[in-house]
């Protein structure tokens, strides 16, 4: 007897839709007021037509497309059309700046590019540096397109509407690549993450787990975190390919209609920055409107303040998900849900034990914490780790083999993040190597004063950067944005860190007063940015 030799990968994803949930919607926001509809069978019928002009482009198997698109129907027909033909679907991040885009579209040869209207313009500033771009791809109709510009143009509508819609069936190696996704350059020049068909199409079985989102059939899925990066999480995966509903907000995150959107749509699940949370938190207690079917929100990118947590638990009953990953790793690793002997404990202790943790790695992923003797540190709790990963969706390396530093002899890779395992196996993110601030020798994680520091009434925001110190070699600066109308001093800082349980040794010798934090591309604090402005 033997298991039948199943191919995983998009196809399978796609034909399931087509024929088991053809009936199921996608809504896509397309400004603060209108809303486009259709049906997964809608969705089929075009991704068919899609895949067919891709075919007449000439473009060869294993090429890689382009998309500088944000999270609406048509790139959700680019996410099945692309790699269903055997190209690679290379989503550009549409808020790179002009070097870092220029880079990745000349590193991945990408000779045809889908994007926005509004992103066109981005392009062309850069026309001269790539190359390679053979063919715009306006995402729109006719009266989109731009009246001129350095491509050869042609809208979506116009691209698709020649063609069939049916599309044969491709049996496809299930190691074939099929999306390409770079890091965000943070440390160094952008670097490309590989995903296969297999890889894809295991994440988003995980990512619908119990374990991982819990995306069934029943739910609607809105993914706030941009298409463009790690595949939105897989969420968008994951949805097809067990029929739930989808729903794109509007790019331009407005609190009020995002609101109004979760509401109409009757979303069960979304997914975002903390970023995103703040400001929608602060728009339920002023519109004060009920939330009843969203049963859970998923946060990433970044640890969730604590604070943030309690007030979606206790204001709005809705809890918060922590959930970890990079791009490296598809990017869903783990998700922090309560083991059922747990589910008892008191609320704070529940929140400190599990929810304000990283969480439990997801079944085919595995985690090592090493000390920088590569031995594993204890798990109790106290003891920082380097933090390794591998597993069934971690890439084994970068694009055209770069970053072969970052991969150990045991074949796991080295995410630069740093964590804490306590006794009852979650782990918790202490800091990104770059942001420990080492002050006489000990260790102090930003990402936990941060988070204590957003507990204070008076935070809007917090971030935590290390600068140089003559005597301590370096101390933590606590820049933070106070909420409209509120002032806060050092000495109110360090009298609730001490009250959070800072040793005195940790505590701030300096509060910067600012507008904003800065963030990266994908929302995530840019502390290289604000470590620059305090030191300067």
């Amino acid at each position: 007897m033997a298991i039948m030799n199943t191919q995983l990968g998009t196809w399978l994803m796609l034909e399931h839709a087509l024929t088991h949930n053809f009936d199921v919607e996608v809504v896509t926001q397309q400004t603060i007021d209108t809303r486009h509809r259709y049906s997964y069978a809608d969705m089929a019928k075009r991704t068919y037509q899609l895949m067919n002009a891709l075919d007449s482009l000439g473009l060869e198997r294993g090429e890689r497309v382009g998309t500088l698109a944000w999270n609406n129907y048509r790139h959700l027909e680019c996410y099945f059309a692309v790699p269903c033909t055997e190209r690679i679907l290379h989503t550009l991040n549409a808020r790179l700046s002009p070097e870092d885009l220029a880079y990745i579209i000349n590193d991945a040869e990408d000779r045809v590019i889908f994007a926005e209207p509004e992103l066109v313009e981005a392009l062309e500033k850069i026309s001269n540096q790539i190359p390679s771009v053979q063919l715009v791809v306006v995402m729109g109709d006719d009266s989109n397109l731009p009246k001129s510009g350095s491509f050869q143009m042609v809208s979506y509508e116009s691209l698709i509407a020649p063609h069939k819609e049916d599309y044969p069936y491709r049996e496809i190696d299930e190691n074939t690549p099929a999306g390409l996704c770079y890091t965000s350059g943070t440390t160094g020049q952008p670097k490309g993450a590989l995903y296969t068909h297999r890889s894809t199409y295991l994440h988003a079985m995980g990512c619908g787990s119990a374990a991982g989102m819990s995306i069934g059939p029943s739910d609607a899925v809105l993914p706030v975190v941009p298409m463009f990066h790690a595949n939105a999480w897989g969420m968008v995966y994951a949805a097809v390919s067990v029929g739930a509903k989808l729903v794109f907000a509007y790019p331009h995150l407005h609190p009020e209609s995002f609101v109004r959107l979760l509401r109409d749509e009757e979303v069960t699940i979304s997914a975002g920055v903390p970023t995103v949370w703040i400001q929608v938190a602060e728009e339920l207690s002023r519109s004060q409107i009920k939330l009843p079917n969203l049963r859970e929100i998923v946060s990433g990118g970044s640890q969730p303040p604590k604070p943030l947590i309690a007030r979606y638990r206790d204001e709005f009953n809705i809890p918060i998900i922590q959930a970890w990953g990079m791009t490296e790793t598809s990017p869903l690793a783990s998700t922090a849900r309560p083991k059922h002997h747990l589910r008892s404990l008191p609320k704070d202790e529940l929140l400190d034990k599990v929810y304000s943790q990283g969480g439990i790695p997801l079944p085919g992923i595995t985690i090592s914490l090493r000390g920088d003797d590569g031995a594993e540190v204890p798990a109790d709790g106290q003891h920082m780790g380097n933090l390794f990963v591998k597993g069934a969706w971690v890439i084994d390396s970068y694009f055209k083999g770069k970053g072969k530093d970052s991969f150990s002899s045991d074949g796991y890779f080295a995410t630069g993040d740093v964590a804490i395992k306590n006794s009852e196996g979650y782990f918790v993110i202490a800091d990104r190597t770059k942001d420990l601030v080492k002050s006489g020798g000990e260790w102090i994680s930003s990402v936990a004063m941060e988070g204590a520091i957003m507990g204070m009434e008076q935070v809007a925001e917090a971030a935590v950067v290390a600068v140089p110190d003559e005597k301590w070699q370096e101390r933590p600066v606590a820049c933070i944005v106070p909420k409209p109308g509120c002032n806060i001093t050092l000495e109110e800082v360090r009298e609730h860190l001490i009250k959070e349980g800072f040793p005195k040794w940790q505590l701030p010798d300096r509060v910067e007063i600012i507008d904003a934090v800065p963030r990266t591309s994908v929302g995530k604090f840019d502390k290289k940015v604000l470590r620059s402005r305090i030191t300067n």
